[in-house]
C-alpha cells in the first residue's frame, strides 16, 4: 500500500522489514498508507490497477516476484509508504524493491514495532479490515513522487523457504485480502523438476494445474479468490507419500488432515482387477443413452490388462451374462465382449434386484481389488422392487467389492444408488439428462486404473484419532491423492509418530510419518473448517438415507453453530433466536425426501459435494447480502460467514448464530485499548471483529459484542477472566 501526501521533491527512503513472527499467517499484497489525515482541500488520492505475483520454485526454495502499479488520481503531486505485510511463520532473504528502475533499501525493523505500526493504522483509519495484519512481519518504504495522473510499478523480490511437512513441501501466501485486495490480482507458479512432485494439493483455494517439459505450471482457477492461499507440493517418494497437518483450538480436542499421495506410477507395481459391468438396457435406455452407455464399457473392458479378470452382465425385465464366471482379461476375450456388449439393445423393465444379485455372485480373487460398475436410468419395476429391502439384500451380498454406481437423468432411484456406494467405499455420480456418459464412465476408469492401497487405517502414537471423514477410507489409487480430515484427544504434545495401513496384493503395507501435537501454532485454521464441512454432509446423507433422528438432528444443528455451515437441514438457524430453540427435530422429518426426480439428484449431489470438500472456496455456504435501507422486514436477514462462524444481521448487529440469552455480554469499543488487548489475548476474533457497524461473537461461558460505547480499558485481572469464561 502506500501512504499520500503533496509534495514537491522526493525524501530519503526507509525499507523496514520484519521477519519470524511466531503464529502468523502469510499476507496480502502491499498498498498505499496516508502519512497524515488526508487535507481538506481537494485531491485524489493514490490507488492500485494491478497486481501480478510470479513465484519460480526449485528445491525447496521458493522465489517470489510481486508487481504492483499504482496510480496518482489527485491533482497534486504525491509521495507516500509502500507497505507490504509479510509471513511470520516462513523464513525470507535476498529482498530487493524497486520503483521502476531505482531500488529502494532500508534497515529491518523488529516485530513488536510492525504491531504497533498496523494498530496505530488502525486507529487512524477506524478500519477494522485492517487489524487482521495485526502480528504480520511488515515491508515498509518510502517511495518516489507519483505525478498526477501519472501509474508507477513497485516491485518486490523476495525468497523463501518453503516447510517441510510430511513428505510434502508448504507454500503460503495471501491471495490479497484487507487494503491490498483492491486492483485485479494474477498469481501464478512454476515449480522445476515436475517428476519428483505428484499432484500439488490446496486446501483453500482451487487449482488450475499443468504439466508439460518435466515442469508444474500453477494457477487459481478462481482469478477473483481472497484470502490465505495455502499449497502442499508432495513428493514423489516411493508408493505412498504421507503428510499430516494438526490445528488445535484453545480448550479444545485437536484437528488433523492427512494427505496420501502416491509415488510415480511407473514406479508402482498394478495391483490385479476383478471387475464387474453391469448395464441396464430396459426400454427407457433406447437411443442415445444406450449407444453412449455401451460406448462407455467398450472403454471400461479396453482399458484391463493381463492378469485382470472380468464379468458383463445386462439387465431388463431379465437378467443376461456375457459368460459364466470370470473370463480372464486377454485380448481375445476383451474383443469378444465388446461386441457382445455393442450388439446389446433396449426393452423391457428394470430387474435392478435381479442384476445385483448376479454382479455379486462371483466373488473377486484374494489380493485382487473387486470393482462393480452399475449403470442405470431408471427405478426398479420387476422382481423386488421396494428400495429398501434391494439395498438391505446387496449390503448382505456385496463381499468386498466396491461399488460404483451411475444415475443416468432425473428417474433413477437416489435413495437405493446412495445407500448401494454408502459403505462401499465407492461412488454414486449423476449424469444429467443429455450429459455425457461415457467421459463420466471413462473418468472412473482412469481412476481405478492403478490401484495402490485398499483397506486403509490410520493411527497416531500417544493420542487418539476419531471421527474421520470419510468415515470410510476410500482405496488409494496412483495419480489421485486422498485427503482426510479428523479430530484427535489425548495429553500427547510434540512430535508423534502417524501410521497408515493398507492392503496391497493379499499384504499389509504400512507407511509412517511424524507430525507436532499439541497447542502451538500451525496457521491451519482451515482444517476445523473443512472437517465441519464434510461431517456436515456425512449428517445430511444420513438423513437423505435413514431420516432425521434426533440425534443426528441435534449433531448437525450443533455443526452449523459452532463452524457456520449451512445445508438444506441447517438454514432455519439463522432464524429469530427465539424461533431456534423452539424448533424441533420432527420438523425436519418433514421436509420432502422424494427419491427420484431433479430435486432428488440435486440433494443427493449436494450432500456428497459438502461431505467430500477438499478446499475452502469450494464449500458451498447460503448467504444472503445486507438488505438495503427500506427493505420489509420480513425478508431473510443478512448472514455472513466468517472466521467458521455463522453471523447474522439483527438489528444492526452481526449475531453468531451460536449466541443465546443465557450467555454473559462484555462490550467493548472499537479501536480503544481494550479493543487491542482483547485481539491480542484471543486472536481467533480477529476475523470477526472486522464485521460492522457491530459484531457479537459467541463464546463457551459468555460472548463478547464489539460496538460502540463498550469498554474502552480494563481493571486488573477482568480480561484474564473473560478470556477463560470466552474460551472455558
Amino acid at each position: 500500500m502506500f501512504s499520500t501526501r503533496p509534495r514537491l521533491r522526493p525524501r530519503s527512503l526507509a525499507l523496514l522489514c520484519a521477519l519470524a513472527v511466531p503464529g502468523a499467517h502469510v499476507a496480502a499484497q502491499g498498498w498505499i498508507e496516508p502519512l497524515r489525515p488526508i487535507p481538506a482541500f481537494p485531491r485524489g488520492a493514490i490507488t492500485k490497477e494491478r497486481s501480478v505475483v510470479q513465484v519460480a520454485v526449485t528445491g525447496r526454495v521458493a522465489r517470489v516476484t510481486v508487481e504492483e502499479w499504482f496510480r496518482n488520481a489527485g491533482p497534486v503531486l504525491d509521495e507516500g509508504s509502500y507497505l507490504y505485510p509479510l509471513p511470520g511463520e516462513a523464513v525470507f532473504s535476498d529482498f530487493s524493491l524497486w520503483q521502476g528502475d531505482r531500488e529502494l533499501k532500508g534497515e529491518p525493523m523488529d516485530a513488536g514495532t510492525a504491531r504497533a505500526i498496523y494498530e496505530d493504522i488502525v486507529r487512524r483509519k477506524r478500519d477494522p479490515a485492517l487489524i487482521e495484519l495485526a502480528g504480520h512481519g511488515l515491508l515498509r518504504a518510502r517511495v518516489f513522487p507519483i505525478a498526477p495522473g501519472e501509474t508507477r510499478k513497485i516491485t518486490l523480490r523476495f525468497t523463501e523457504l518453503l516447510d517441510r511437512v510430511g513428505d510434502a513441501w508448504r507454500f503460503r501466501y495471501t491471495a490479497g485480502t484487507g487494503p491490498g485486495a483492491a486492483g485485479a490480482t494474477s498469481f501464478r507458479m512454476q515449480v522445476d523438476s515436475a517428476s519428483r512432485f505428484g499432484d500439488p494439493y490446496s486446501p483453500t483455494h482451487q487449482l488450475s494445474i499443468h504439466r508439460g517439459d518435466n515442469r508444474l505450471d500453477l494457477a487459481l482457477a478462481d482469478t477473483s479468490a481472497r484470502g490465505d492461499l495455502e499449497m502442499f507440493l508432495p513428493l514423489a517418494r516411493g508408493l505412498v507419500g504421507i503428510s499430516l497437518l494438526t490445528h488445535q483450538p484453545v480448550g479444545e480436542d485437536g484437528f488433523f488432515m492427512l494427505l496420501l499421495a502416491p509415488g510415480r506410477s511407473q514406479e508402482i507395481a498394478t495391483v490385479r482387477r476383478d471387475v464387474v459391468a453391469v448395464l441396464d438396457v430396459s426400454g427407457s435406455m433406447s437411443g442415445d443413452k444406450l449407444d453412449q452407455a455401451k460406448a462407455a464399457l467398450t472403454q471400461l473392458l479396453g482399458g484391463l490388462r493381463g492378469g485382470d479378470r472380468f464379468r458383463v452382465i445386462a439387465f431388463n425385465g431379465g437378467v443376461r451374462r456375457y459368460a459364466d464366471g470370470w473370463t480372464s482379461a486377454t485380448s481375445d476375450g476383451v474383443r469378444d465382449a465388446q461386441q457382445w456388449v455393442r450388439q446389446l439393445s433396449a426393452d423391457g423393465g428394470t430387474n435392478i434386484a435381479g442384476a445385483l444379485a448376479e454382479a455379486f455372485a462371483e466373488s473377486p480373487d484374494d489380493g485382487a481389488l473387486g470393482v462393480v460398475v452399475f449403470l442405470t436410468d431408471g427405478m426398479a419395476t420387476a422382481g423386488e422392487t421396494d428400495p429398501e429391502r434391494i439395498a438391505d439384500q446387496a449390503e448382505h451380498s456385496r463381499g468386498s467389492f466396491r461399488v460404483f454406481a451411475f444415475g443416468i437423468g432425473y428417474d433413477v432411484n437416489t435413495y437405493l444408488l446412495d445407500r448401494l456406494t454408502e459403505r462401499a467405499r465407492g461412488v454414486t455420480a449423476y449424469i444429467q439428462p443429455g450429459g455425457d456418459i461415457e467421459q463420466a464412465v471413462g473418468a472412473l476408469a482412469a481412476k481405478v486404473a492403478s490401484p495402490v492401497l485398499t483397506d486403509l487405517v490410520v493411527r497416531a502414537d500417544g493420542v487418539e484419532l476419531y471421527d474421520l471423514q470419510p468415515e470410510h477410507l476410500p482405496d488409494l489409487f496412483s495419480g489421485d491423492e486422498l485427503v482426510v480430515f479428523g479430530r484427535y484427544r489425548g495429553e500427547g504434545r510434540g512430535e508423534r509418530s502417524v501410521t497408515v495401513t493398507g492392503r496391497r496384493g493379499g499384504h499389509e503395507e504400512r507407511f509412517t510419518t511424524t507430525a507436532p501435537f499439541g497447542d502451538a501454532p500451525s496457521g491451519a485454521d482451515y482444517v476445523p473448517q473443512l472437517w465441519a464441512a464434510r461431517k456436515a454432509g456425512m449428517l445430511s446423507h444420513e438423513i437423505r438415507l435413514h431420516g432425521a433422528n434426533p440425534e443426528i438432528v441435534s449433531e448437525l444443528k450443533r455443526l452449523a453453530l459452532r463452524y457456520g455451515i449451512l445445508t438444506e437441514y441447517t438454514s432455519y438457524l439463522v432464524q429469530e433466536p427465539g424461533v431456534v430453540v423452539q424448533r424441533r427435530p420432527d420438523e425436519l422429518r418433514a421436509m420432502p425426501r422424494d427419491q427420484s426426480g431433479a430435486a432428488a439428484v440435486q440433494r443427493s449431489e449436494m450432500a456428497r459435494k459438502l461431505a467430500s470438500s477438499q478446499s475452502l472456496d469450494a464449500v458451498v455456504v447460503t448467504a444472503t447480502p445486507a438488505p438495503s435501507p427500506g427493505a420489509a422486514a420480513e425478508l431473510q436477514p443478512a448472514t455472513q460467514r466468517v472466521g467458521g462462524r455463522m453471523f447474522v444481521l439483527r438489528a444492526g448487529v452481526w449475531t453468531d448464530i451460536a449466541h443465546s440469552d443465557s450467555l454473559r455480554v462484555v462490550a467493548v469499543a472499537p479501536f480503544s485499548d481494550a479493543y487491542f488487548a482483547l485481539l491480542r489475548a484471543v486472536p481467533e476474533l480477529v476475523p470477526p471483529a472486522t464485521l460492522q457497524p457491530a459484531v457479537l461473537v459467541a463464546g463457551r461461558h459468555a460472548s463478547i459484542k464489539i460496538e460502540a460505547g463498550g469498554k474502552t480499558t480494563w481493571t486488573e485481572g477482568e480480561l484474564e477472566r473473560l478470556v477463560r469464561e470466552f474460551r472455558g
